[in-house]
């Protein structure tokens, strides 16, 4: 792929992902946390299954704990997807702790539907970059608005986690019956597993597309 093929297919996920955190910020103050909260839990957590996961539970009156614990185990995949890409992509050092705070959805889905290591690894950070940027700038949007929207409800707004959450299932779903691109260590594609495809979690090339969710 074309070096501007990737950065156009990165920005589009970034843009459609980061709509999300509009969603997230006015859902966040809602559930009674402040804007700085609110900003930390998207900048520092930046997994949007498990920030939704959080303020729905301490909205509910849960407690703290709980609320860590659900974020916890929904962000475990994230781990196993910096495992592998890890491996494909030859993070080291500093690059790889950076990359891990990335690791997201919509990085990986981006990054393994190209075929070369210098592609994915472009493919990797743009995407991941871009939807840091623009979900956090949405969450900021969003818990500025909040309080003058009212119930999140009133607008439909409670529905987003909703439906980043099932889109994001049936990603994960669909893409255990297809094949799984990898960038080997020549940087050439390789294939394991099953045969014919398109995944649903990404944009583009093999993997359909990532942004059907927030930064999960």
């Amino acid at each position: 792929m074309q070096p501007d093929a990737v950065a156009r297919q990165s920005l589009s996920v970034g843009v459609a992902t980061g709509a999300y955190g509009l969603s997230f910020g006015a859902l966040s103050v809602a559930a009674g946390l402040d804007l700085w909260q609110t900003q930390a839990l998207s900048a520092l957590l930046f997994t949007g299954g498990s920030q939704f996961a959080v303020v729905g539970i301490l909205g509910a009156g849960g407690l703290g704990s709980t609320a860590v614990a659900t974020s916890s185990l929904l962000g475990i995949r994230n781990g196993l997807y910096g495992l592998e890409l890890s491996r494909e992509l030859g993070f080291h050092g500093w690059r790889r702790v950076a990359a891990a705070h990335l690791t997201i959805d919509e990085s990986t889905a981006v990054a393994m539907a190209q075929s070369g290591r210098a592609d994915a690894r472009r493919g990797f950070w743009l995407t991941g970059l871009a939807v840091f940027v623009f979900w956090n700038l949405m969450t900021l949007a969003g818990a500025l608005v909040g309080n003058t929207l009212g119930d999140p409800r009133t607008w439909g707004l409670d529905a987003a986690a909703a439906g980043a959450g099932a889109r994001s299932s049936a990603s994960r779903t669909r893409t255990r019956a297809c094949r799984t691109p990898r960038i080997g260590s020549g940087g050439r594609r390789r294939e394991s597993g099953g045969a014919g495809r398109g995944r649903g979690g990404g944009r583009g090339g093999q993997f359909g597309n990532p942004a059907g969710a927030g930064p999960c």
